[in-house]
């Protein structure tokens, strides 16, 4: 006759690595959002570079609107500034 007992120890390993694995998931999912916020303040700079470089050669309303939405400004002299400041 053979007699077994069994022990807690796998459910002591199950659960520590079940904690581990969320710690991952938690810690990528902070890593990825990080990065995803930088990359669209890096991406809307060089959108405004951009369409600051574009008025400084041809001045049309479409340039204008474009940067008046991506800076917020409403003034044309105020983009004028804006961008004087920013190709600097």
């Amino acid at each position: 006759m053979k007699f077994e007992l069994k022990t807690e120890n796998d459910n002591y390993s199950k659960s520590i690595s079940h904690l581990f694995r969320i710690f991952l998931i938690i810690s990528l999912l902070i890593i990825f959002f990080d990065v995803s916020l930088k990359l669209r303040f890096i991406s809307r700079y060089y959108q405004l570079d951009y369409n600051c470089r574009l008025l400084s050669v041809e001045k049309s309303t479409s340039n204008f609107k474009k940067l008046s939405q991506l800076s917020k400004l409403k003034s044309k002299q105020r983009i004028w500034d804006f961008c004087r400041e920013l190709i600097k």
